[in-house]
């Protein structure tokens, strides 16, 4: 009885070492006593590679503001009500621009940042981690993805960066940030992943990574670190009403960003795809309306004459479902899909057109340096007696004028709106309507037959023209 007691004592007593040893390596492995992981690790190694941007600019000649009678404003009224103070282009000495953060992504001085970090600087410094500086040389930028590609002279093998693979990222786990906000150097901040592929506004050909670490002015072009001590984004925006941080902050995918700096080394600005359509997401009422049983792709909404989606026979109102072996589950993830094909290779796309699935080849063109060129968009007439509460007339050579309108543009003219049915549609004179439940109309008389077999109580949708832009808007008749 007592050997087997002795037994027993030794195997808990191993078992307790095992615990112990393992409490340890987790407190190795940069998680401390609450559970919480502890970044100074990740600080000591990763920081050296972390420098800070400055900028220099030429001063502007010097700009009098005058009040309401003649006189010039003092100085201390313009502070006080935020005036800005002019330059003084006398002095000939350059002004302070901007300031932000950067890393280095080669021994041989590569460093990467924001564009709007550099963007109209006549001079460029780098700090580096030893507090020295070195002038830097612009090789390449790209305002789409907000990039920018420095590179500096060192008599010495510099510290670089661990690169991650932003493909392996989930929402929920921990990153963290280094940079200069305000200017504090070498400030770490951390948080979590909140959301992945996020496409914002102006910057659709970017699938940001949204996270919640405090970022603030100065961690612009900072690296976003994950808990190996990899970058596996650059820190780029911000969301705020107040100009500081509201727990919303967007950061560029590593895996984009390097295969931008190939392109910014080689050729000193980046190509990318463009398939020549305008397209919108699908909600529940648009879904329902082109009979599809849950919200999925990008609806297209425009066509651009003689571009690649064109020449492939695509139409406004096909709803693109898979690019290029990629589902596209909204509408922000197209963009992304087809930047990133090199202009001139051909690519596979499905669609869904009159509720049935189609696959096309298109050969995917380049996309112009002020993106897809729009459109110039902004007879007999009905009565506004009908379900709609407009009334339409179809386009001649005065109405294509007015309202700018190209040649192959087809539809009607809105030149009367109901104060009842047609403003609760949300209909406005000068509207073109070329699509009403998924049909073309280009005369009165085919306007009045679908009008007559709309259907009620579902949702039904309508391609509108509007000031140069088309889209689609969704409505429902009541019985």
């Amino acid at each position: 009885m007592s050997r087997v007691f002795f037994l027993f004592k030794r195997s808990f007593q191993s078992v307790g070492i095992s615990l112990l040893l393992f409490y340890v390596s987790l407190a190795n492995a940069s998680v401390d006593r609450s559970g919480l992981p502890d970044f100074t690790g990740l600080f000591e190694q990763a920081s050296p590679a972390v420098v800070n941007i400055s900028t220099l600019a030429k001063p502007k000649a010097r700009q009098q503001i005058y009040g309401p009678g003649g006189e010039e404003i003092p100085e201390i009224f313009r502070r006080y009500f935020g005036i800005p103070l002019p330059d003084d282009g006398g002095s000939g000495r350059s002004q302070p621009m901007s300031l932000g953060s950067g890393f280095i992504i080669s021994s041989d001085g590569y460093i990467l940042t924001n564009n709007h970090v550099i963007d109209g600087a006549d001079q460029i410094i780098v700090r580096l981690s030893d507090r020295s500086e070195r002038p830097a040389e612009l090789i390449g930028a790209d305002k789409r993805s907000d990039l920018a590609l420095l590179k500096i002279k060192s008599d010495r093998s510099l510290p670089v960066v661990k690169l991650g693979d932003s493909e392996t990222i989930k929402p929920g786990q921990w990153v963290a940030a280094i940079g200069s906000p305000f200017n504090f150097e070498y400030s770490i901040t951390k948080g979590i992943v909140s959301a992945l592929n996020r496409s914002l506004p102006n910057d659709s050909y970017v699938p940001f990574i949204q996270t919640d670490v405090p970022i603030n002015p100065g961690n612009s072009g900072g690296p976003l670190f994950n808990m190996n001590g990899e970058v596996i984004g650059i820190n780029s925006q911000i969301f705020t009403r107040s100009g500081g941080f509201m727990g919303l902050s967007f950061a560029i995918p590593v895996d984009h960003v390097m295969w931008a700096v190939d392109q910014l080394k080689d050729k000193g600005y980046v190509t990318r795809g463009w398939l020549g359509v305008a397209i919108q997401d699908v909600d529940r009422d648009l879904a329902e309306s082109f009979g599809l049983e849950k919200p999925m792709g990008a609806l297209v909404s425009q066509v651009v004459p003689g571009g690649p989606a064109d020449k492939a026979k695509l139409h406004p109102g096909d709803i693109i479902v898979r690019f290029n072996n990629r589902a596209i589950t909204s509408s922000g993830i197209l963009p992304m899909s087809v930047g990133v094909v090199t202009p001139g290779e051909k690519a596979a796309l499905e669609f869904i057109r009159d509720g049935k699935r189609k696959n096309v080849t298109v050969e995917v063109g380049q996309l112009p340096d002020e993106g897809a060129p729009p459109e110039k968009n902004g007879g007999k007439a009905s009565s506004d007696k009908n379900p709609l509460g407009v009334q339409v007339a179809e386009l001649d050579e005065n109405y294509r004028s007015k309202l700018r309108l190209d040649e192959d543009v087809q539809g009607l003219v809105v030149i009367g709106v109901n104060r009842g049915a047609g403003r609760s549609i949300g209909l406005r004179q000068g509207d073109v309507i070329t699509d009403l439940n998924n049909r073309s109309v280009t005369t009165v008389a085919e306007f009045k037959k679908v009008v007559a077999k709309l259907p009620k109580n579902r949702s039904i949708s309508m391609r509108v023209i509007r000031g140069g832009s088309p889209g689609y808007i969704t409505f429902r008749l009541q019985e």
